[in-house]
């Protein structure tokens, strides 16, 4: 199949493999993006029909680069521009890549079959520096803080990226925390396995396309069977929409916010980003229970209208099935 999905590379990151397991390598074209803002501007510009980014770690919280494409303060997506029309979650395990050493004599390590968490699998004192995204340095900051103290860290555009990195270092003095996968794509040994600070780490991506969010019910490409049935948690339906409100008004915040209370619906998530309009405004986005498509008793057409009268502006970012796994 020629329909392209574009994903936050390079080939092996996490967002990788969370695309392939929805979007098989089979049926269909997997582009590698090098930014999450690249990604967004695939999908906008229609060199992608779907996109995939990640959002939110569940130990980590949620991912800068994509917040900032939802705070949308350029205004790219307001007419015609990119909405939210799937999710999917993956159980995230840091292994730290290098080149591997002799183990040192003074050094006390485990049998190279060892397959403890958070302990190396070799000594790690030739490791002088360590690559990796922002979201997996801070998911493994106390294995680092414990066997890597003396070790300089990078961070860069992925794991994918930061193994590349270490791939071409001559000298095997540098390592990256990544996945499994990304050893075998570059070549790498793997020094430890499972490094991140908590074992049921998680990340949670968002599956993007381009449409018109003002017309409810834009048809578009078919999406892969397993996006649209909804996970054992729940069973049902999200939406997120972002706001903004006029600060200087007494209890607007409060007033939008209850529009989805008085309608009956259940908001799962809040976030607070700088809007950048004037220091220390906000804009906000509200995740909450329920689809603007699939509303036989007009609750979420009752929240959103009111959204609509509360809030200074506002845009509705989509609704899909909810996956969120039983945990």
């Amino acid at each position: 199949m020629d329909v392209q999905v574009a994903y936050l590379g390079p080939v092996a990151s996490y967002t990788h493999q969370a695309t392939k397991s929805v979007f098989t390598e089979q049926e269909w074209q997997l582009a590698p993006k090098h930014e999450i803002k690249d990604v967004f501007t695939a999908v906008l510009e229609g060199t992608a029909v779907y996109g995939v980014v990640p959002f939110e770690n569940s130990s980590f919280g949620t991912v800068k680069m994509t917040l900032d494409e939802l705070a949308d303060r350029a205004g790219r997506h307001r007419a015609a521009g990119v909405i939210i029309c799937g999710e999917i979650y993956l159980e995230v395990h840091h292994c730290l890549l290098g080149r591997g050493k002799a183990p040192d004599r003074r050094t006390v390590v485990p049998a190279a079959t060892s397959d403890e968490p958070a302990v190396p699998l070799t000594s790690l004192a030739h490791v002088r520096h360590v690559y990796s995204h922002p979201q997996a340095l801070g998911q493994t900051r106390r294995f680092r803080d414990a066997y890597l103290a003396g070790a300089a860290t990078e961070a860069v555009s992925s794991t994918s990226r930061a193994a590349e990195l270490v791939a071409a270092d001559a000298s095997g003095t540098s390592a990256a925390v990544a996945g499994a996968a990304a050893a075998a794509e570059h070549g790498l040994d793997v020094l430890a396995r499972h490094i991140e600070d908590q074992t049921d780490n998680m990340t949670w991506f968002l599956v993007l396309r381009r449409g018109l969010p003002a017309e409810e019910g834009e048809a578009g490409p078919p999406l892969p069977p397993g996006l649209l049935v909804s996970g054992p948690a729940t069973g049902g339906h999200k939406s997120l929409v972002s706001f903004t409100v006029p600060h200087a008004t007494p209890g607007s915040l409060a007033g939008v916010l209850q529009s989805f209370g008085k309608h009956g619906l259940n908001m799962t998530n809040i976030t607070r980003v700088p809007s950048l309009a004037r220091p220390f405004d906000s804009l906000f986005l509200v995740e909450f229970e329920g689809s603007k498509l699939q509303d036989p008793e007009g609750r979420v057409a009752g929240a959103l209208g009111a959204v609509a009268k509360s809030a200074q502006q506002w845009r509705w970012w989509g609704s899909w099935a909810d996956r969120k796994p039983s945990l």
